[in-house]
């Protein structure tokens, strides 16, 4: 496989987090040089005041950041998932956890979730963001668990994969691409991977009945992406967490459940990864298993030596090289024929009635 400059490629391969409200100069230089593939915002990345949010200062932050692309498309991130995990709030709306769609009837629950998925996708795309990482696709089934918990669809697979879908049908409606997580489930731990490395110690049959069965369906599907977890799953790989683990990623995902799409590491700054692997080598690790998207969100040298690291390795080994360009040409297609995000009167958007009025109906669903 040949392809054009290796930094290029490896560019497209890294998505980054940064701190501050507005866009460091390194961070615009390495947008230009195509030395990142997209930029992802945290809380810490907008301002906020009083539970709002200052959207003509977000709306100024990605503007920034898409037209530092120099004609390559950089793609804008978000967790924007409802409950807990949204990082626009108000006057953008607000939404109940999605564990509420488990109590919504099964005739209505589909066409409310791709309601739901559209109104968070629109609001996204007025402020400029191209890519939420959602939906989550872990079956709720450990009431302990402290990082799923209600950010779940449902506490049955066949429920969290039918309204997770249909939710990001409705992002993929409104222009915003969808991200499915955590594969290949992360909702029976009872450890937080942003801490300490989870295990799950089910057998096979239990995955492939509970955990996997979300996964399944998303590929049927053509979800455009799925994200890792950083837990080890002992009846597939006993040594490795499933990110940086060829058994898991390529044995399951790509070839016992035929997905075709982007798959994007869990953040790699997370304890779970850190406290057992450097960067470089765990960048290295994710890309061998098959990931072709690395999420590093805040630590910036880390940034840096995994850049020179796939560098380096995939300059020096053909086999390598091969497979960055790869999982770049996946990354890449992701965004071709799409317009990009651009802010377009995000005033009449955020916070609409329609939106609002969705938001009530899910929250009285879910007993809020």
């Amino acid at each position: 496989m040949s392809g054009g400059p290796i930094d290029l490629d490896v560019g497209a391969l890294l998505w980054v987090g940064f701190h501050g409200t507005s866009a460091p100069d390194e961070l615009l230089a390495r947008i230009a040089a195509g030395h990142v593939g997209a930029a992802i915002l945290f809380a810490r990345n907008l301002v906020q005041a009083n539970g709002e949010t200052d959207i003509d200062a977000l709306v100024a932050l990605t503007s920034s950041l898409h037209a530092a692309g120099d004609g390559r498309r950089l793609l804008v991130a978000i967790d924007q998932e409802g409950g807990r995990v949204q990082r626009v709030r108000a006057p953008g709306t607000v939404w109940p956890p999605m564990l509420a769609f488990d109590a919504v009837d099964d005739a209505r629950a589909e066409p409310l979730a791709e309601a739901v998925g559209q109104a968070v996708g629109a609001e996204l795309a007025a402020v400029g963001v191209d890519v939420d990482f959602a939906p989550v696709l872990d079956v709720h089934t450990n009431a302990a668990n402290p990082v799923i918990g209600d950010r779940a669809f449902a506490t049955r697979p066949d429920r969290a994969a039918a309204r997770a879908l249909a939710f990001a049908r409705g992002l993929e409606r409104a222009g915003v691409i969808g991200c499915g997580k955590h594969f290949p489930g992360h909702g029976d731990t009872s450890t937080d991977s942003h801490l300490e490395l989870p295990r799950v110690d089910h057998d096979l049959a239990r995955l492939r009945a509970v955990e996997l069965a979300p996964f399944r369906l998303a590929a049927a599907a053509g979800l455009p992406m799925i994200m890792t977890a950083h837990v080890v799953f002992a009846a597939v790989d006993a040594t490795r967490p499933a990110t940086l683990s060829r058994a898991v990623i390529d044995g399951v995902l790509r070839r016992e459940l035929g997905y075709a799409g982007v798959i994007v590491s869990d953040d790699l700054d997370m304890q779970a990864i850190r406290s057992h692997y450097g960067a470089g080598d765990a960048a290295l690790a994710a890309v061998e298993a098959g990931c072709d998207v690395l999420l590093l969100c805040a630590d910036r040298d880390a940034q840096d030596e995994v850049f020179e690291a796939l560098v380096r390795r995939a300059s020096s080994d053909a086999a390598f090289g091969d497979r960055v360009r790869e999982s770049a040409a996946r990354v890449r297609a992701l965004s071709r024929g799409r317009p990009a995000a651009r802010p377009a009167d995000p005033g009449a958007v955020l916070g609409c009635a329609a939106h609002r009025a969705l938001a009530r109906e899910l929250a009285e669903a879910g007993g809020d």
